[in-house]
């Protein structure tokens, strides 16, 4: 099981809480450090001091760590026009020596849109603005090097690009596709990602979402393509401690109003959490994202690291 810590700086950090805690996932032997990509608080908490860009944070975070994998969960195809996105990724790959990952998808959060003036299509038209994105961002880095790369879709048109610059990985740094939707979700991410994620649902709707990409490979025909297999992850909300009362004071704030859809936290111990996990596994993931929720609790992370991480088979 691979072990990732993943973070929501809109409910409030700094760069510098950020490198901290980035620097100590790595110290402590998590795998990866990834960050929600959102301008704005999602309750009353204005999120002091206020957002920062995920992929400034990234650029910085690579240059400031040297193992952890660095990624986004996820960016909002609404935020960046994809030939600049793509270069923006393939820099920080470039940055981090190879350690990049794009989490990307259709956005969802319409306050954030309104409060900085960013166009809020309809559902509808921001999924197939997310497949255009997919197909140019992918075909960009999978271009030749020499040879240029040109497009036509409905939002999105590009002439000849050069394709540069190129990242470290190669043909491009893993691509993370997730969600709770039935249908375009499924069929987009077996097209286009290495990795299908499942946000902070149970193990029985993340099996049901794991069904429906198994269906989607089928369907597009990357079953029987020879490309790698999905990465199957799941985003798991935690709040544990050494006694029950710790364990509720870190689940406090998941009690507050939020436009976050319904989740199924662990709160408990870490023997629950370890449990959660094996849970996942049996289901077929590989990947987990633990979404800790305070920056200044770096107690929180030690304790998984001590007590939970020794006790999974293949954690790196």
């Amino acid at each position: 099981m691979r072990v990732s810590v993943f973070t929501e700086p809109h409910r409030g950090a700094s760069y510098d809480d950020q490198l901290r805690f980035a620097r100590l996932v790595e110290a402590a032997g998590f795998e990866g450090f990834l960050r929600a990509d959102h301008y704005q608080s999602m309750g009353d908490d204005p999120g002091l001091p206020g957002p920062t860009d995920a992929w400034l944070t990234l650029a910085g975070l690579a240059r400031e760590t040297s193992r952890i994998r660095l990624g986004t969960l996820v960016s909002s195809a609404t935020f960046r026009l994809p030939g600049p996105l793509a270069v923006m990724v393939a820099q920080v790959d470039q940055m981090s020596g190879g350690r990049v990952e794009l989490g990307i998808g259709a956005g969802w959060y319409e306050r954030e849109h309104l409060s900085y003036g960013i166009p809020f299509p309809p559902v509808a038209e921001r999924f197939d603005r997310l497949a255009e994105q997919l197909e140019i961002i992918t075909g960009l880095w999978r271009t030749p090097p020499g040879e240029t790369y040109s497009f036509t879709g409905d939002h999105y048109r590009l002439v000849d690009a050069p394709a540069l610059p190129k990242p470290v990985q190669r043909p491009g740094p893993p691509v993370i596709v997730g969600g709770r939707g039935p249908k375009r979700t499924p069929e987009l991410a077996a097209r286009y990602a290495d990795e299908f994620n499942m946000p902070f649902k149970s193990v029985a709707e993340t099996a049901a979402a794991y069904e429906r990409v198994a269906e989607a490979c089928q369907r597009t025909g990357r079953t029987e393509s020879g490309r790698a297999p999905l990465v199957l992850s799941a985003g798991v909300v935690v709040a544990i401690g050494r006694t029950d009362a710790e364990a509720q004071r870190r689940a406090a704030p998941l009690h507050v109003k939020s436009a976050l859809p319904p989740e199924d936290p662990v709160v408990g111990s870490p023997a629950q959490l370890v449990d959660r996990l094996g849970e996942f596994a049996a289901i077929g993931a590989t990947r987990v994202h633990l979404r800790l929720i305070d920056f200044a609790d770096l107690d929180h992370l030690e304790l998984i690291a001590a007590d939970v991480l020794p006790q999974l088979d293949g954690v790196r």
